[in-house]
């Protein structure tokens, strides 16, 4: 029996990768959509219209839509998190993360899963979801990354380009989460995304194109290390910038469109 559940378990996991192995864009319908808060009300009167409007003040998005109204054409991928079992601990890298609880009456497994949301144009989001199936996971990690949505700014901070447009990023950043540290710096054009390959699908939903990474710490913890990522991001609006310096190496923040 035991042996039968595994199997039914991984087939399940299989038909859920299956489904989400390319970038997802949304497309989603809001006819039926009645706002609870009163952020939500004012984008659905119209009276907001800007994502910047409610991002720059600092106000709590907590539903959904809002970000569907505002930020319409977003695209969403899930993150390589977990790993199935394989000969010496060198298993397939998976989509979802499984753990189990021993009880009395057998093990219950539970999955989560990651997933990025951006508009490749100066806004992204992550964060994760769990539950005792694949599918409310990944559903749960895709409403968490919208509520998660940041602003950042792009730039061309190479000394080595000086194009003054927002292929990279204005100046090197790093991020933190437990062990690991991120330093992410700006990279001349047509560089690419030298980055961990999880890393990379973060910064491109966010409309970077070409940057240097360099990580130290424990980065087999893959969780550590895109969230040290995000929080790298982060850091690219918290910081002061001078006003000559926005014309002077390009910078943009949020979109450009």
């Amino acid at each position: 029996m035991a042996e039968e559940k595994k199997e039914e378990i991984a087939a399940l996991v299989e038909t859920a990768e299956e489904e989400v192995k390319e970038p997802v864009k949304h497309t989603v319908d809001l006819s039926h959509w009645t706002p609870k808060t009163d952020l939500g009300k004012k984008v659905k009167n119209g009276e907001i219209t800007d994502i910047e409007q409610i991002i720059d003040e600092g106000k709590k998005i907590r539903e959904t839509e809002i970000i569907d109204v505002l930020l319409p054409g977003m695209e969403s991928d899930l993150l390589l998190v977990g790993q199935s079992k394989g000969k010496f601990g060198g298993g397939k890298r998976r989509i979802f993360r499984q753990t189990q609880k021993k009880t009395k009456e057998g093990n219950k497994p539970h999955f989560a899963a990651i997933a990025v949301v951006g508009n490749k144009d100066g806004y992204v989001g992550i964060a994760a979801g769990k539950s005792k199936e694949t599918v409310p996971a990944r559903e749960k990690a895709y409403r968490n990354a919208k509520l998660n949505m940041i602003k950042i700014r792009r730039g061309c901070g190479s000394w080595q380009c000086g194009c003054k447009q927002g292929h990279s990023i204005p100046f090197k950043v790093s991020g933190r989460c437990g062990s690991i540290r991120i330093q992410l710096m700006p990279a001349p054009k047509g560089t690419g995304l030298k980055a961990e390959k999880e890393c990379q699908k973060i910064l491109r939903l966010a409309g970077i194109t070409d940057i240097w990474a360099r990580t130290t710490g424990t980065t087999t913890t893959k969780i550590n290390v895109l969230y040290a990522c995000f929080d790298a991001l982060k850091k690219l609006m918290s910081t002061k910038i001078k006003p000559e310096y926005y014309e002077k190496i390009g910078i943009v923040e949020g979109s450009q469109k």
